[in-house]
């Protein structure tokens, strides 16, 4: 019988040591978290995976939990450590210090950049690529803030967080308190509002949240796994995954080599009915395309009543998507 138990280790990587759990034995998945969270975002994933007969992998991304640079150990990652480039070469290096040479992606929020980015640039390490709550958008010289000033808007969550230290003044403050809003107020059994959106003049990001009702916690919701990950960023803060945000820019730059490339590996896409990021710009007409920016598109799929936080809130939906996805890449005889 393989073995199915959750182990977490660090892996030393160029200038980084990473940390990850591990579960099972089999072809190699590894899972990219986004923001705010980290790898427990995956723990319902890695079980399946593990049980399905793959070896599934949740590093802690770059300015996250345990993962900590070798050249900056004490202080958060800046923007210029934060790109997308860094993202995808952290990637490769944990494959083979993993001593295997290909592996599946499967990232959410801003780890499902990193993963489309990735599988962009390594097609023949990456063989194939899952994205959840952001599509797959190719490489180009507008990015979000861009398109957003060139509308008149200047209070978008994410031009919130591009000044050094206000979003971490917020944030920091009670970090326990800012999963709680964040988490609830983004999912499907939260307020029927956008969060990830425009903010109103002088407000902060919490500032459009709002305190779940402990008696009415939804069924997902997992009170130890949000106590632990509130304990990483009480120890980090939250500069490492704003600093993503940060980067930006940097990323429509370093990216122009790629810029209108397509994704050709098999791929798969999930998003929650009810998630914010639908509201985005352009998003949803881009959904209705979304094969042309990835040719290898094997599944395109909306879940009702879920909001961001798909692969908790629809746990068991995600994992029969990513399953059968894994089949079809080799069959059902590929993993054990």
């Amino acid at each position: 019988m393989p073995d199915t138990t959750l182990q977490t280790g660090i892996f030393d990587l160029p200038g980084l040591r990473l940390h990850a759990a591990v579960q099972g034995e089999g072809p190699l998945v590894i899972f990219c978290h986004g923001f705010p969270e980290g790898w427990r975002s995956w723990r319902h994933q890695l079980a399946a995976l593990a049980a399905a007969g793959y070896r599934a992998v949740a590093p802690d991304m770059r300015g996250y939990g345990g993962t900590v640079s070798t050249k900056h150990p004490e202080g958060a990652l800046g923007p210029e450590q934060s790109t997308m480039l860094h993202q995808a070469g952290d990637l490769v290096a944990l494959v083979k210090a993993l001593g295997e040479t290909q592996a599946v992606l499967v990232g959410h929020d801003w780890g499902a950049p990193a993963v489309w980015y990735a599988a962009l640039m390594r097609p023949d390490v990456f063989r194939a690529v899952a994205g959840l709550a952001v599509p797959f958008v190719p490489p180009s010289p507008v990015d979000l803030l861009m398109a957003y000033e060139r509308q008149g808007v200047h209070t978008f969550y994410m031009q919130y967080f591009q000044a050094p230290g206000v979003a971490e003044a917020e944030l920091d403050a009670d970090p326990e308190a800012t999963l709680r809003r964040v988490w609830w107020s983004m999912s499907g059994d939260g307020p029927d509002r956008v969060v990830a959106g425009v903010l109103p003049p002088g407000a902060g990001f919490l500032d459009v949240t709002e305190e779940p009702d402990p008696a009415r916690l939804p069924a997902w919701w997992d009170t130890d796994d949000l106590r632990a990950t509130a304990e990483d960023f009480r120890r980090r803060g939250f500069a490492g995954g704003l600093n993503w945000y940060r980067a930006i820019r940097r990323n429509a730059e370093l990216m122009a080599p790629w810029y209108g490339a397509v994704i050709r590996q098999p791929s798969l896409f999930i998003v929650g009915e009810r998630d914010d990021l639908l509201a985005f710009p352009g998003v949803r007409e881009r959904l209705k395309d979304l094969k042309r920016a990835l040719p290898g598109l094997r599944g395109q799929h909306v879940l009702p009543g879920a909001g961001h936080w798909v692969q908790r809130e629809r746990a068991a939906d995600v994992n029969a998507l990513l399953v059968a996805f894994l089949r079809s890449l080799d069959g059902p005889s590929a993993a054990r």
